[in-house]
């Protein structure tokens, strides 16, 4: 019996544990497509390459033209920027397309990018061999955060900077940041419709501004709040099964026990009937 027991709980362990898994896993999935639209596509150079000539220009492309005051820099080796302001250049199709979700109806949907919008970051010179970091930060046009940066290695020859120039020191536009920050947008540009492949501004599919607003109850919930709800009624089934059984065998016992005290009755007559013939057996003795 306890070995059975052992293993009822050995297979209710198990079917928590799987119960537990999807409640994790039902949770984290809505979360991943969530991410800010406009995010980087590709780059020139790619991230983690070898640089073995002086490029005048990195250039970094989009999923949608970036903020007109997004903000890029570049650093060397020793951590001076050599960047020398940034532009706009001409879209160009993507190798491999970028995938983008949007809210539709409560759920996620897919789209498919397959035109990057680059940023040209104008490089004023390379003073060493060593890592170098391009890291950028803007605001898609859904209001979310585009930042990140692209470290690469540098192996070709030293180029001097040029006649009256010196290394930057200005951070990112105090509005950028604001809007970075999600205290507000100040920028009318970045609240717009994303950038279609063609360079127009694309229809916003329905429901996708209604991801930002929308704080009612989400539709992801609902089979989260089943499995567990399932495994609740399975963790209540698993400690009642093992208490009726005991149960059902303590009031077996009892019982066994009155029929042993019964025998121990029937026992005690014996006796007494022994008891009465040997009374009898003198007086029959004495007739004769």
């Amino acid at each position: 019996m306890r070995s059975k027991l052992v293993t009822v709980r050995k297979v209710l362990t198990r079917v928590v544990a799987a119960l537990a898994a999807t409640v994790v896993v039902s949770l984290l999935l809505p979360v991943a497509p969530a991410s800010a639209h406009g995010q980087l596509a590709t780059s020139t150079p790619l991230k983690g390459t070898v640089v073995r000539e002086p490029l005048t220009q990195l250039a970094l492309y989009f999923t949608e033209k970036p903020a007109s005051n997004a903000h890029f820099a570049i650093s060397g080796p020793n951590g001076s920027r050599v960047d020398n302001g940034w532009s706009y250049g001409e879209p160009k199709r993507l190798d491999k397309p970028v995938t983008e979700y949007f809210m539709v109806n409560g759920v996620f949907e897919p789209r498919l990018y397959h035109t990057g919008f680059p940023a040209m970051v104008t490089v004023a010179h390379w003073p060493a061999k060593g890592r170098y970091t391009a890291s950028y930060l803007s605001v898609a046009s859904d209001g979310e955060a585009v930042r990140g940066e692209v470290t690469f290695d540098y192996q070709g020859p030293g180029t001097p900077a040029p006649a009256g120039w010196s290394a930057p020191t200005a951070g990112p536009d105090p509005a950028l940041l604001a809007q970075a920050e999600g205290e507000g947008s100040t920028n009318p540009g970045a609240t717009g419709s994303p950038i279609g492949p063609t360079g127009a501004p694309a229809s916003e599919p329905a429901g996708a501004a209604e991801e930002q607003r929308d704080t009612g109850f989400p539709a992801w919930l609902i089979p989260a709040l089943i499995v567990v709800t399932v495994a609740v009624l399975v963790l209540v089934a698993a400690r009642r099964r093992p208490a009726t059984r005991g149960s059902s065998t303590a009031e077996r016992r009892p019982a066994g026990a009155a029929g042993r005290g019964g025998a121990g009755t029937r026992k005690s007559v014996n006796p007494t009937r022994k008891t009465g013939n040997r009374t009898g057996g003198p007086a029959r003795r004495g007739r004769r």
